[in-house]
C-alpha cells in the first residue's frame, strides 16, 4: 500500500507520520477540557496523550477529572490490537444523554496499564474540547477520536481511502 506525502511540519509543529507504531502513552501538564450538553464535563492538566503514526494525538482524561455522575456505561466494545478491549460511554448532562461520547481501557494490555479507567472523548460529539484553550477539530471517519491542533499535521487517517494505511 502506498501511504501519503506527508505534510510538512511548520515551526512548532509535528507530523504524526513521526508519531512511533506501537503508539506512545505519555502523561502531559496540556490544559485539557471537554464541553458536553454546555457544561463542562473534563477538565485536567494531567491527561495521557496517545500518539500513533497517521492519527492526531488522543488524550484521555483520568475519571477523577470528570464530573462526578456524567459517565454512563454505553452498548458496545471494540478492540485496540495495543491497548486491548474498550469500554464505551454516554454523557448524561442536565437528564440528556449523548450517546457514545468516549470511551476507556478498563483493562488495558501491558505498557498501556496508565491508561486503567481514563476517558478518551470523541471531538465530533462533544461541543468543545480544548487543548492549552485551543478549540480542537474532529478527526475525520469518528472512528479514531483523534484531536487536531494547530500543533500537528498529516495527512490524517480517517479520509475516504484511508483505511489501508
Amino acid at each position: 500500500m502506498t501511504h501519503p506525502r506527508r505534510d510538512r511540519p511548520g515551526p512548532g509543529q509535528e507530523s504524526v507520520w513521526d508519531y512511533p507504531r506501537p503508539p506512545s502513552a505519555e502523561v502531559t501538564g496540556r490544559r485539557i477540557e471537554v464541553v458536553v450538553g454546555g457544561r463542562v464535563v473534563a477538565r485536567t492538566e494531567r491527561a495521557v496523550r496517545v500518539c500513533e503514526t497517521s492519527h492526531p494525538p488522543v488524550y484521555y482524561v483520568p475519571r477523577d477529572d470528570v464530573v462526578p455522575g456524567v459517565l454512563q456505561a454505553a452498548d458496545g466494545a471494540s478492540w485496540c490490537e495495543w491497548k486491548g478491549t474498550a469500554t464505551y460511554w454516554d454523557v448524561v448532562v442536565d437528564g440528556t444523554r449523548h450517546p457514545a461520547v468516549g470511551w476507556s481501557y478498563e483493562r488495558p494490555t501491558p505498557g498501556y496499564e496508565h491508561l486503567r479507567g481514563a476517558v478518551a472523548f470523541y471531538p465530533s460529539r462533544v461541543d468543545r474540547a480544548t487543548v492549552d484553550g485551543e478549540p480542537v477539530r474532529a478527526q475525520a471517519g469518528d472512528f479514531y477520536g483523534g484531536w487536531i491542533t494547530a500543533e500537528v499535521v498529516g495527512p490524517f487517517k480517517g479520509e475516504p481511502g484511508t483505511r489501508g494505511w
